[in-house]
Protein backbone atom coordinates (compact mmCIF):
# COMPACT_ATOMS: atom_id res chain seq x y z
CA UNK A 1 0.00 0.00 0.00
CA UNK A 2 3.03 2.25 0.51
CA UNK A 3 4.80 1.55 -3.11
CA UNK A 4 3.73 4.84 -4.58
CA UNK A 5 5.39 7.14 -1.95
CA UNK A 6 8.67 5.99 -2.82
CA UNK A 7 8.88 8.01 -5.76
CA UNK A 8 9.07 11.41 -5.18
CA UNK A 9 6.95 12.76 -8.12
CA UNK A 10 3.83 10.63 -6.37
CA UNK A 11 4.73 12.41 -2.64
CA UNK A 12 4.75 16.02 -4.87
CA UNK A 13 1.53 15.11 -6.64
CA UNK A 14 -0.30 13.60 -3.62
CA UNK A 15 0.13 16.78 -1.47
CA UNK A 16 -0.82 19.10 -4.37
CA UNK A 17 -3.55 17.31 -5.16
CA UNK A 18 -4.98 17.44 -1.22
CA UNK A 19 -4.28 21.08 -0.86
CA UNK A 20 -6.13 21.61 -4.68
CA UNK A 21 -8.97 19.55 -3.42
CA UNK A 22 -9.29 21.24 -0.15
CA UNK A 23 -8.73 24.75 -2.09
CA UNK A 24 -11.83 23.55 -4.36
CA UNK A 25 -14.18 22.69 -1.92
CA UNK A 26 -13.88 25.66 -0.21
CA UNK A 27 -14.34 27.74 -3.43
CA UNK A 28 -16.66 25.52 -4.88
CA UNK A 29 -19.29 26.29 -1.65
CA UNK A 30 -19.78 30.53 -3.17
CA UNK A 31 -19.30 29.25 -6.73
CA UNK A 32 -22.43 26.48 -6.12
CA UNK A 33 -24.19 29.08 -4.16
CA UNK A 34 -23.62 31.81 -5.84
CA UNK A 35 -25.10 30.02 -9.22
CA UNK A 36 -21.33 30.72 -10.62
CA UNK A 37 -20.97 27.14 -11.91
CA UNK A 38 -21.19 28.27 -16.14
CA UNK A 39 -18.60 31.20 -14.95
CA UNK A 40 -16.55 28.72 -13.47
CA UNK A 41 -16.47 26.27 -16.38
CA UNK A 42 -16.05 29.26 -18.81
CA UNK A 43 -13.24 30.95 -16.61
CA UNK A 44 -11.44 27.89 -16.80
CA UNK A 45 -11.30 27.64 -20.26
CA UNK A 46 -10.61 31.02 -21.09
CA UNK A 47 -7.41 31.14 -18.87
CA UNK A 48 -5.69 28.58 -20.77
CA UNK A 49 -5.27 31.46 -23.18
CA UNK A 50 -3.30 33.06 -20.55
CA UNK A 51 -1.25 30.07 -20.03
CA UNK A 52 -0.28 29.61 -23.86
CA UNK A 53 0.13 34.04 -24.03
CA UNK A 54 2.88 33.52 -20.29
CA UNK A 55 4.35 30.49 -22.54
CA UNK A 56 5.27 32.23 -25.90
CA UNK A 57 6.26 35.52 -23.94
CA UNK A 58 8.74 33.58 -21.96
CA UNK A 59 6.35 35.20 -18.66
CA UNK A 60 6.11 33.65 -15.19
CA UNK A 61 3.25 31.13 -15.51
CA UNK A 62 1.46 31.88 -12.62
CA UNK A 63 1.43 35.54 -12.99
CA UNK A 64 0.35 35.76 -16.13
CA UNK A 65 -2.30 33.24 -16.33
CA UNK A 66 -4.06 34.52 -12.94
CA UNK A 67 -3.35 38.02 -14.31
CA UNK A 68 -5.42 37.01 -17.85
CA UNK A 69 -7.83 35.12 -15.24
CA UNK A 70 -8.34 37.84 -13.39
CA UNK A 71 -9.08 39.97 -16.06
CA UNK A 72 -11.68 37.83 -17.40
CA UNK A 73 -12.97 37.18 -14.12
CA UNK A 74 -13.89 40.72 -14.26
CA UNK A 75 -15.17 41.21 -17.21
CA UNK A 76 -17.24 38.01 -16.88
CA UNK A 77 -18.91 39.61 -13.57
CA UNK A 78 -19.54 43.04 -15.43
CA UNK A 79 -21.26 41.14 -18.52
CA UNK A 80 -23.37 39.52 -15.31
CA UNK A 81 -24.85 42.67 -14.27
CA UNK A 82 -25.23 43.96 -17.73
CA UNK A 83 -27.69 41.74 -19.82
CA UNK A 84 -29.89 44.59 -21.37
CA UNK A 85 -29.08 43.14 -24.99
CA UNK A 86 -27.34 39.86 -24.31
CA UNK A 87 -28.01 37.21 -22.35
CA UNK A 88 -25.14 36.58 -19.41
CA UNK A 89 -24.89 32.68 -20.68
CA UNK A 90 -24.07 34.11 -24.15
CA UNK A 91 -21.76 36.74 -23.46
CA UNK A 92 -19.73 35.11 -21.26
CA UNK A 93 -19.20 32.57 -23.86
CA UNK A 94 -18.42 35.21 -26.62
CA UNK A 95 -15.32 36.00 -23.69
CA UNK A 96 -14.32 32.43 -22.89
CA UNK A 97 -14.55 31.20 -26.12
CA UNK A 98 -12.98 34.19 -27.47
CA UNK A 99 -9.70 33.42 -24.80
CA UNK A 100 -9.57 30.18 -25.33
CA UNK A 101 -9.26 30.32 -29.21
CA UNK A 102 -6.32 32.83 -28.67
CA UNK A 103 -4.57 30.02 -27.24
CA UNK A 104 -5.21 27.46 -29.96
CA UNK A 105 -4.16 30.15 -32.27
CA UNK A 106 -0.54 30.48 -30.62
CA UNK A 107 -0.27 27.22 -30.63
CA UNK A 108 -0.98 26.25 -33.49
CA UNK A 109 1.00 29.39 -34.76
CA UNK A 110 3.89 28.69 -32.67
CA UNK A 111 3.71 24.83 -31.64
CA UNK A 112 6.10 24.77 -28.78
CA UNK A 113 3.31 24.15 -26.26
CA UNK A 114 1.54 20.72 -27.43
CA UNK A 115 2.60 18.71 -24.79
CA UNK A 116 2.22 21.76 -22.10
CA UNK A 117 -1.16 21.78 -23.83
CA UNK A 118 -2.48 18.20 -23.11
CA UNK A 119 -1.06 19.05 -19.36
CA UNK A 120 -3.01 21.67 -19.04
CA UNK A 121 -6.34 20.09 -20.67
CA UNK A 122 -6.27 16.64 -19.03
CA UNK A 123 -3.61 17.54 -15.98
CA UNK A 124 -0.12 15.79 -15.22
CA UNK A 125 0.87 15.02 -11.69
CA UNK A 126 4.07 13.92 -13.17
CA UNK A 127 4.50 17.18 -13.54
CA UNK A 128 4.02 18.89 -10.37
CA UNK A 129 7.44 20.51 -9.12
CA UNK A 130 8.21 22.04 -5.75
CA UNK A 131 7.51 25.41 -7.20
CA UNK A 132 3.71 24.39 -7.59
CA UNK A 133 3.45 22.69 -4.07
CA UNK A 134 4.54 26.50 -2.98
CA UNK A 135 2.30 27.99 -5.26
CA UNK A 136 -0.68 25.59 -4.19
CA UNK A 137 -0.10 26.20 -0.38
CA UNK A 138 0.13 29.60 -0.57
CA UNK A 139 -3.19 30.34 -2.52
CA UNK A 140 -4.95 27.85 -0.28
CA UNK A 141 -3.61 29.60 2.76
CA UNK A 142 -5.01 33.36 0.81
CA UNK A 143 -8.49 31.80 -0.10
CA UNK A 144 -8.77 30.58 3.33
CA UNK A 145 -7.84 33.73 4.85
CA UNK A 146 -10.12 35.39 2.57
CA UNK A 147 -12.93 33.43 3.96
CA UNK A 148 -12.21 33.42 7.39
CA UNK A 149 -11.73 37.53 7.34
CA UNK A 150 -15.19 38.08 4.83
CA UNK A 151 -16.79 35.07 6.02
CA UNK A 152 -20.54 37.28 7.03
CA UNK A 153 -20.35 39.53 4.29
CA UNK A 154 -19.84 36.52 2.05
CA UNK A 155 -22.93 35.01 3.18
CA UNK A 156 -24.77 38.00 3.03
CA UNK A 157 -23.27 37.97 -0.33
CA UNK A 158 -24.00 34.56 -1.41
CA UNK A 159 -27.58 34.65 -0.48
CA UNK A 160 -28.95 38.27 -0.34
CA UNK A 161 -27.01 40.06 -2.88
CA UNK A 162 -29.33 42.93 -3.12
CA UNK A 163 -30.05 43.66 -0.07
CA UNK A 164 -26.33 43.12 1.08
CA UNK A 165 -25.42 46.17 -0.81
CA UNK A 166 -28.29 48.40 0.51
CA UNK A 167 -26.91 47.10 4.37
CA UNK A 168 -23.38 48.86 3.59
CA UNK A 169 -21.47 45.86 2.01
CA UNK A 170 -19.31 47.15 -0.51
CA UNK A 171 -20.63 44.38 -2.99
CA UNK A 172 -18.43 45.73 -6.16
CA UNK A 173 -14.83 44.74 -3.92
CA UNK A 174 -16.04 41.54 -3.04
CA UNK A 175 -16.93 40.65 -5.91
CA UNK A 176 -13.50 41.51 -7.44
CA UNK A 177 -11.93 40.32 -4.72
CA UNK A 178 -13.56 36.82 -5.07
CA UNK A 179 -12.92 36.85 -8.57
CA UNK A 180 -9.30 36.75 -8.07
CA UNK A 181 -8.96 34.63 -5.75
CA UNK A 182 -11.48 31.99 -8.37
CA UNK A 183 -8.90 33.24 -11.02
CA UNK A 184 -6.12 31.80 -8.60
CA UNK A 185 -7.67 29.22 -7.34
CA UNK A 186 -8.09 27.76 -11.27
CA UNK A 187 -4.72 28.85 -12.37
CA UNK A 188 -2.76 26.76 -9.25
CA UNK A 189 -5.35 24.07 -9.95
CA UNK A 190 -4.66 23.32 -13.39
CA UNK A 191 -1.44 21.12 -12.96
CA UNK A 192 -3.50 18.99 -11.52
CA UNK A 193 -6.96 18.67 -12.11
CA UNK A 194 -6.43 19.93 -15.85
CA UNK A 195 -9.44 22.54 -17.25
CA UNK A 196 -11.17 19.78 -18.63
CA UNK A 197 -12.06 18.16 -15.31
CA UNK A 198 -11.74 21.60 -12.73
CA UNK A 199 -15.06 22.30 -13.13
CA UNK A 200 -16.16 19.14 -11.51
CA UNK A 201 -13.72 19.35 -9.02
CA UNK A 202 -15.31 22.78 -7.59
CA UNK A 203 -19.39 21.75 -7.94
CA UNK A 204 -19.00 18.01 -6.67
CA UNK A 205 -17.70 18.73 -3.85
CA UNK A 206 -19.94 21.11 -2.45
CA UNK A 207 -22.84 19.65 -4.28
CA UNK A 208 -22.16 16.54 -2.02
CA UNK A 209 -21.80 18.07 1.23
CA UNK A 210 -24.97 20.16 0.77
CA UNK A 211 -26.79 16.32 0.66
CA UNK A 212 -25.02 15.57 4.17
CA UNK A 213 -26.07 19.20 6.04
CA UNK A 214 -28.60 21.91 5.95
CA UNK A 215 -26.22 24.29 7.98
CA UNK A 216 -24.17 26.58 5.76
CA UNK A 217 -20.74 26.66 8.20
CA UNK A 218 -21.02 22.87 8.24
CA UNK A 219 -21.28 23.06 4.14
CA UNK A 220 -17.99 24.99 4.42
CA UNK A 221 -16.36 22.37 6.27
CA UNK A 222 -17.67 19.26 4.47
CA UNK A 223 -17.28 20.21 1.02
CA UNK A 224 -13.13 21.27 2.17
CA UNK A 225 -13.17 18.13 3.41
CA UNK A 226 -14.79 15.85 0.88
CA UNK A 227 -12.50 17.42 -1.80
CA UNK A 228 -9.42 17.09 0.26
CA UNK A 229 -10.39 13.35 0.55
CA UNK A 230 -11.08 13.00 -3.16
CA UNK A 231 -7.88 14.09 -4.01
CA UNK A 232 -5.70 12.16 -1.94
CA UNK A 233 -7.93 9.02 -2.73
CA UNK A 234 -8.25 10.05 -6.55
CA UNK A 235 -4.23 10.60 -7.14
CA UNK A 236 -3.48 7.41 -4.49
CA UNK A 237 -5.64 4.88 -6.84
CA UNK A 238 -4.83 6.56 -10.23
CA UNK A 239 -1.29 5.49 -9.60
CA UNK A 240 -2.75 1.62 -9.50
CA UNK A 241 -5.49 2.29 -12.33
CA UNK A 242 -2.83 3.85 -14.50
CA UNK A 243 -5.10 6.54 -15.53
CA UNK A 244 -5.12 10.46 -16.05
CA UNK A 245 -4.79 11.90 -12.25
CA UNK A 246 -7.75 14.89 -12.88
CA UNK A 247 -10.09 12.44 -14.17
CA UNK A 248 -9.90 9.78 -11.36
CA UNK A 249 -9.94 12.70 -8.89
CA UNK A 250 -13.04 13.59 -10.72
CA UNK A 251 -14.50 10.04 -10.45
CA UNK A 252 -13.59 9.67 -6.22
CA UNK A 253 -15.77 12.94 -6.30
CA UNK A 254 -18.42 11.27 -8.24
CA UNK A 255 -18.64 8.51 -6.05
CA UNK A 256 -18.77 10.33 -2.78
CA UNK A 257 -21.62 12.46 -4.11
CA UNK A 258 -23.51 9.02 -5.15
CA UNK A 259 -23.20 7.51 -1.69
CA UNK A 260 -24.21 11.20 -0.65
CA UNK A 261 -27.34 10.85 -2.67
CA UNK A 262 -28.15 7.36 -1.86
CA UNK A 263 -27.91 8.10 2.08
CA UNK A 264 -29.56 11.20 1.59
CA UNK A 265 -32.85 9.16 -0.24
CA UNK A 266 -32.61 6.92 2.77
CA UNK A 267 -32.47 8.89 5.82
CA UNK A 268 -35.53 10.82 4.13
CA UNK A 269 -37.18 7.54 3.60
CA UNK A 270 -36.50 6.83 7.27
CA UNK A 271 -37.85 10.14 8.57
CA UNK A 272 -40.95 9.71 6.39
CA UNK A 273 -41.39 6.28 8.15
CA UNK A 274 -40.83 7.75 11.79
CA UNK A 275 -43.34 10.23 10.99
CA UNK A 276 -45.56 7.60 10.08
CA UNK A 277 -45.35 5.96 12.92
CA UNK A 278 -45.45 8.85 15.53
CA UNK A 279 -49.23 9.65 13.96
CA UNK A 280 -50.37 6.10 14.17
CA UNK A 281 -52.62 5.33 17.00
CA UNK A 282 -50.84 3.75 20.18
Amino acid sequence: MLEPFQYEFFVRGFIVAGLVGTLCGLIGVYVVLRKMSYIGHGLSHAMLGGAVVSYVMAFNFYVGAGLWGFLSALLINATTRRRQYIGADAAIGVITTASFAVGVALISRYRTFTRNFEAALLGDVLGVTGQDIIAVAAMTGLALLFVLVAYRKLLFLTFDPEVSAYYGVRTGLLDSLFALVLAGTIVVSMQVIGVTMLVAALVIPPVTARLLTHSFHYLVVLSALVGALSGLLGIYLSYYFDISSGANVVLVAAAAFLLAYLWSALRGRLDVLSGVREALPH
